[in-house]
């Protein structure tokens, strides 16, 4: 196969335990996330992953594609690789397990850029528009170089704009001559790559900020960057969960 898409998934997430279980419209997120990424015409297979029984067992009610990996790992990109060691790919994308909102065009999108391109490792970002989310701690930052790949991600707002004294406050928008990228939290790679990645130790600045993308770059890898105007929902919490709700209920996934 050229392309692959891993879904990581963990029961014991830290601030929405079961996240990846909970159920809306009748299907898990999980199950969304999966028939959403179905839907990418350039992945010729989607799986899951996962060291949960539990998730296991209510994969297969509407797959039969899931991998039982360890409950050692430190990361979701170290859960896909052990599911990609054991599968043939030459391209494994690893998208994550609580964004039942994907869009599959989105993964078609980063998907096109592997297809094309000869790199190690691929992302996306999407740019900002308000002071809301720059401040916000939850909200990787990217900066990239003149060709398109990532120079440092970080929780705190990046750059820092000296000259325009800009202040983060309230929900003010952003100057248009002020440009930010939030990260947004899919991962494309070489499958050689991958498992070489994965047996790296977490580095001192992926430690700090909890940005397991920051492994790379410390080791002096590159990673490729597109941008994209998807700006990704995660459910991280029990509010998040209220939105997303709502949200189907005014508009229902296809």
């Amino acid at each position: 196969m050229e392309l692959i898409a891993i879904i990581p998934a963990r029961l014991d997430s830290t601030r929405l335990p079961r996240k990846v279980l909970l159920e809306v419209n009748g299907k898990t997120i999980l199950q969304h996330v999966y028939e959403q990424v179905s839907k990418a015409r350039t992945v010729e297979k989607v799986i899951i992953a996962t060291d949960s029984d539990e998730v296991f067992n209510a994969c297969r009610k509407f797959t039969p594609h899931v991998e039982m990996t360890s409950p050692a790992h430190t990361c979701g990109t170290e859960r896909i690789a052990e599911a990609a060691s054991r599968l043939d790919a030459r391209l494994v994308l690893n998208v994550q397990g609580d964004e039942p909102l994907i869009r599959p065009e989105v993964i078609d999108q980063i998907g096109q850029t592997m297809l094309q391109t000869d790199d190690l490792m691929y992302s996306l970002m999407v740019r900002l528009h308000d002071t809301i989310e720059l401040a916000n701690p939850n909200v990787p930052k990217v900066i990239v170089d003149k060709q398109g790949y990532a120079i440092y991600f970080s929780r705190l707002p990046i750059p820092y704009c000296r000259d325009q004294h800009h202040i983060i406050r309230g929900s003010e928008l952003l100057h248009e001559e002020v440009v930010y990228y939030r990260h947004i939290g899919i991962y494309g790679f070489k499958r050689e790559f991958l498992l070489k990645y994965a047996s790296l130790e977490p580095s001192p600045l992926e430690k700090m900020e909890k940005l397991e993308q920051l492994r790379a770059i410390e080791n002096g890898y590159r990673i490729r960057m597109t941008e994209t105007d998807y700006n990704s929902f995660s459910i991280d919490t029990a509010e998040d969960f209220i939105r997303l709700k709502e949200f189907l209920k005014e508009k229902p996934l296809p």
